[in-house]
């Protein structure tokens, strides 16, 4: 079976296991359902925090990853070289799929660019 191969992918498996928990801080409280969260900062560091606390509890998760296309924005690069971009995604989603319940989904908005790339990460 074909399966997808890039530049550091050793080194991406390796990531999400390597970064450290942090404990989350609240600041504030907003609306009367205290339960919901927005955090601010690093999403990988964000997603490991979460873990200890939602692994194996999330049912849908819908990520707007950058697209990687090529292009220079004002709020950030978008020029990656693919190996990069996918070193990038690797461990992101590998702690968002420790986050999902069994039969749980990950929904990924992303353009012709990348998604063969990023469809063939877990094969």
């Amino acid at each position: 079976m074909p399966f997808l191969d890039w530049v550091n992918k050793n080194q991406a498996q390796e990531a999400s296991r390597e970064i450290s928990y942090h404990l989350l801080k609240q600041e504030a409280v907003y609306g009367d359902n205290a339960e919901n969260l927005l955090i601010q900062g690093d999403n990988l560091l964000a997603l490991k925090a979460l873990i200890p606390f939602y692994a194996g509890r999330v049912k849908c998760i819908f990520i707007d990853p950058p697209y990687n296309t090529q292009s220079a924005f004002t709020q950030y690069d978008d020029k990656l070289e693919h190996s990069q971009w996918l070193s990038m995604m690797y461990p992101r989603l590998v702690l968002l799929r420790d986050l999902l319940v069994e039969d749980g989904s990950i929904w990924v908005t992303i353009d012709d660019n990348e998604a063969h790339y990023l469809s063939g990460v877990f094969t």
